[in-house]
């Protein structure tokens, strides 16, 4: 339930946040036109391009609620990562446009009204400033929202720098100052983008979430009593927030009798301790000389009575 109300909370949010790009993008179209500034008109660009990532967005966020098929037993969960991934590549797209953009400005810096292009960016900061609010919360528990929120952020930076930008040119008449904040701009949302695709691609490989120590959850399942060795471990992320892990646990023989105990109790030690919801644990007693480089068998209880049998027969 906690699940589902994080998910309507970041819809909603994502619905605003949509909502008002679209307006302050149109307000600041028709700004640069007006205004004949290159960098609302680029800013502009920057909005239309934070539109398609919010609605990709949206439509992942849709598409995660859909339920598990016997084709696709974890759902559609994965398409929240795959829409972050598509929202930092869009994002270093853009960092790469405006690099191009304002190196091409530095060449040959435009006339701009630059009291126009102040109040222009002034209200896509307010705006953009309430979009980071809406979505500052939910960025940590979902990658997919993380994405826009960054989009929103590159879009406030993008704000302020046009202001300031504005500023300098409207009292110094250095025009330059238009291109070089636009390129400091680029940079920032270039860092963000790269964090983004990283953090997505590591989840796609499955590797462990950066946020859990392996050793330390080893250690967890090592300190249960009964435990005697830990091997063909596995830890990854299914979608943010939701991990899976799954290994094979060696207890010792005289447990035999309490491994579903000790099951339940590795489930709730992982979930307290590390947030972990998913497991698959194979329970073992005894290694077995027949399996490939050593690895331990499964043998049931009945089995491992016959073979104890089968050894006191032998020595006696």
């Amino acid at each position: 339930m906690a699940l589902n109300h994080r998910e309507s909370g970041s819809q909603r949010g994502l619905l605003v946040a949509l909502g008002l790009t679209i307006c302050i993008m149109l307000v600041e179209l028709v700004g640069g036109i007006l205004s004949n500034s290159m960098s609302l008109l680029g800013d502009a660009g920057h909005m239309l391009v934070d539109v398609l990532a919010l609605g990709i967005s949206l439509f992942a966020l849709n598409l995660a609620k859909r339920p598990a098929t016997s084709a696709r037993t974890f759902g559609l969960h994965r398409a929240e990562i795959l829409a972050a991934l598509a929202n930092g590549t869009i994002l270093i797209l853009v960092s790469f446009f405006v690099f191009y953009a304002s190196i091409q400005r530095l060449k040959s810096p435009p006339e701009i009204k630059s009291t126009l292009m102040i109040v222009i960016a002034v209200i896509g900061l307010i705006a953009n400033l309430i979009g980071v609010i809406l979505l500052r919360r939910d960025r940590h528990a979902n990658l997919n929202v993380k994405g826009a929120f960054l989009h929103i952020v590159g879009d406030t930076i993008s704000s302020v720098g046009v202001i300031a930008a504005g500023i300098i040119v409207s009292t110094t008449g250095f025009r330059l100052a238009d291109p070089i904040m636009a390129i400091i701009i680029g940079i920032i949302i270039l860092l963000g983008a790269v964090q983004l695709v990283r953090e997505s691609t590591n989840i796609l490989l499955e590797s462990v979430p950066k946020n859990i120590d392996t050793d330390e959850v080893i250690n967890t399942l090592k300190n249960i009593k009964g435990v005697k060795e830990i091997h063909d471990f596995h830890l990854w992320t299914i979608t943010s927030g939701i991990y899976a892990l799954s290994s094979h646990v060696m207890l010792d023989e005289e447990q035999i009798n309490n491994a579903h105990e000790i099951i339940d109790l590795i489930n709730r030690e992982l979930k307290s301790k590390h947030g972990i919801t998913h497991t698959t644990i194979q329970i073992e007693f005894e290694r077995c000389d027949s399996c490939a480089q050593g690895l331990v068998c499964q043998i049931s209880r009945s089995d491992h009575e016959q073979k104890e049998g089968e050894q006191n027969t032998h020595e006696s």
